[in-house]
């Protein structure tokens, strides 16, 4: 089980997600949608794509770009497709 915290508030949480260069990506189905907004940020990584990001909202909070995902991933990258990914301080803890 895995578990994407900010501010002291469940971002994500599911047992079915992928680990990709020590990032942990969530299925899109288990997001808690009505805490991310779409951020203009993007960046580009050689190997993976391009990625788009949210910003992650609690209680009035902005954690500006703090999560991201790869709408359309390069090959190598396919099993991440559908999946978001956290950094800036949310908390990612997973347990066995």
């Amino acid at each position: 089980m895995a578990r994407a915290v900010w501010n002291g508030v469940e971002i994500a949480a599911s047992q079915d997600v992928e680990l990709l260069e020590g990032n942990v990506y969530f299925p899109a189905a288990t997001l808690r949608m009505g805490h991310l907004r779409p951020s203009p940020h993007t960046s580009v990584c050689p190997w993976k794509g391009t990625a788009h990001y949210y910003d992650v909202v609690v209680d009035g909070k902005v954690n500006a770009a703090a999560a991201w995902f790869y709408p359309d991933p390069r090959p190598k990258a396919a099993r991440i497709k559908g999946h978001v990914a956290f950094w800036k301080g949310v908390s990612v803890e997973t347990q066995e």
